[in-house]
């Protein structure tokens, strides 16, 4: 019988995920040379190569591509049937809080792997403005939230870097117009920073809306009434990425950083972050020169 390695398949895994071995031995608390002795058994395991290491940052080559389909399911099915046939059964509440623009398409992924972990645990998700979420942090009245910004700050973890783009109503042509009308929330992270921008590119703007309800930013948006931004991959169906050729200042990135508060044995905790962890990691960008607000 021929079977393959969980392990090293967990492995190849996050050094795809990551875009290196260094990073990867650091997520899966091993050593580079550990890793890479995975690696190579899974290679010679399979009789392909997995991983094209002919220039300094590692890519997955074809037949990797295709393990690497299998290999998430296979790990999803394994991680699942392994919680559920010994884990304790928990009973209680935890609270996650995530910044409204972000919630889509990670947190429902984590929500119901969780519940399959965890069926009698119930998380209480709060959507608020990153500022928000960590003064309620601060005051221990959540036990994990995550946040969009351009620093880190002691005891956070960066999930991944994304960078920030013009959004508009589909087919629209708001941001044609000068001055450049904006829609944001009172305390959108963002909206400082692109104003500063738009200023140091001379091009002038106003607010079209001064509200904190993310509804009426949505609705003023898609009526092509004002333009916003969002970070990349985030954009719901109803906005549309603005192609602009450079008539709008290009606004560098942004971090998703993650704060969960100190969790000692608490092994539900532990597995919230880790699936947060990982529903945000499958996909990295690198992160240009950041926004500042």
């Amino acid at each position: 019988m021929r079977n393959l390695d969980m392990t090293a398949l967990r492995s190849f895994v996050v050094v795809a995920d990551t875009g290196g071995v260094t990073k990867a031995a650091g997520f899966l608390n091993l050593t580079q040379s550990a890793v890479s002795m995975q690696l190579k058994r899974l290679e010679e395991s399979l009789n392909v190569a997995l991983l094209d290491r002919s220039s300094r940052a590692i890519a997955v080559t074809p037949a990797g591509e295709q393990l690497l389909s299998y290999a998430r399911r296979i790990l999803d099915l394994n991680d699942e049937v392994y919680g559920r046939l010994t884990s304790v059964e928990f009973e209680g509440e935890v609270t996650l809080g995530v910044p409204h623009d972000i919630v889509y398409p990670a947190v429902p992924q984590v929500l119901q792997k969780f519940a399959t972990a965890y069926p009698r645990v119930r998380v209480q998700l709060l959507s608020s403005f990153t500022r928000g979420l960590k003064a309620q942090f601060a005051r221990g009245e959540v036990d994990v939230i995550l946040t969009t910004e351009s620093g880190l700050e002691p005891g956070g973890e960066t999930l991944v870097s994304a960078p920030l783009v013009w959004v508009g109503a589909p087919g629209g042509s708001a941001w044609k117009n000068r001055p450049l009308r904006l829609a944001y929330e009172n305390n959108c992270f963002f909206r400082a920073g692109v104003q500063r921008r738009l200023d140091e590119a001379g091009i002038p703007w106003d607010m079209a809306v001064e509200s904190n309800n993310t509804r009426t930013i949505e609705a003023t948006v898609s009526a092509d009434l004002a333009v916003h931004t969002m970070l990349e991959g985030t954009e719901p169906r109803y906005f549309e990425r603005i192609h602009h050729g450079g008539a709008l200042p290009e606004l560098g990135g942004m971090n998703i950083n993650m704060y969960c508060r100190e969790h000692g044995n608490n092994q539900v905790l532990e597995d919230l972050c880790a699936f947060i962890t990982n529903a945000f990691r499958r996909a990295p960008v690198d992160l240009p020169e950041a926004v500042t607000a």
